[in-house]
């Protein structure tokens, strides 16, 4: 194959994972939950753990597009199944942040006191990176990504360009995840106290109506499922009486 083949495969990956998972990932949306999560830290803690949700959040996209697949057939587990499980955390995770009293001036220089590093370390993963940022939907989303690229053509030489192409797309959406959670304070600080509480409170109400809608979508695989193999099922009896 010509250098431009190959060039264009790579191009079509790398366009392929960006347009894909950004719109699924949706950083302007994650921003005001970061925001209330990490409610009392220090400017610099919230920097350090923007950039630490970023990479974790990369990592879990280029995993589940890599070897998603192959874990899952591992385990024996169904993208249905993971949409359930994952919808049941972001249900969880909204419904905290739902009910949550808004904090006054004392509440919040007390919290700014508890944040430490060690906390804000250990917030990057669950549930900021999962599954805050990348949930259920965007680790299916990268799977199918994933399978796609290995479908797509029989060279391994054509197959591993397109995962390179693809990688750079993870790493860009990561980017973009970055800079919304770092500059997410003075863009929303314009709002004012009152339009600030009242953006996060609807957005947190939209992460509990999306953490509903990944665990239906995923119960309604699950019973699809059921449905086609109790017919399978019948099929078979009939047949064999």
């Amino acid at each position: 194959m010509a250098f431009y083949d190959y060039a264009s495969a790579f191009g079509r990956s790398f366009f392929l994972a960006f347009a894909t998972l950004l719109p699924i990932l949706n950083p302007p949306a994650v921003a005001p939950i970061f925001l209330t999560l990490t409610d009392g830290a220090s400017h610099a803690t919230r920097v350090d753990l923007a950039r630490r949700v970023s990479i974790n959040a990369t990592l879990l996209m280029i995993g589940s597009l890599i070897a998603g697949n192959v874990v899952l057939g591992f385990f024996g587990i169904s993208l249905a199944a993971v949409r359930v499980g994952g919808g049941l955390l972001v249900i969880y995770s909204g419904w905290r942040l739902v009910n949550s009293a808004d904090a006054d001036t004392e509440d919040k220089a007390r919290m700014a006191e508890v944040f430490t590093p060690e906390i804000a370390r250990a917030r990057a993963f669950y549930p900021l990176a999962f599954p805050i940022c990348v949930g259920p939907g965007c680790i299916s989303t990268a799977i199918t990504v994933g399978a796609s690229l290995r479908g797509q053509n029989p060279s391994p030489l054509l197959n591993a360009i397109q995962y390179a192409g693809a990688l750079p797309g993870l790493l860009a959406v990561g980017w973009v995840l970055f800079l919304c959670l770092r500059f997410g304070e003075p863009l929303l600080s314009k709002l004012g106290a009152n339009g600030t509480a009242i953006f996060m409170r609807m957005s947190a109400f939209v992460l509990l109506c999306l953490g509903v809608q990944i665990c239906w979508d995923g119960a309604h695989d699950l019973f699809l499922g059921l449905i086609q193999d109790a017919q399978h099922m019948a099929l078979h009896a009939s047949s064999a009486s």
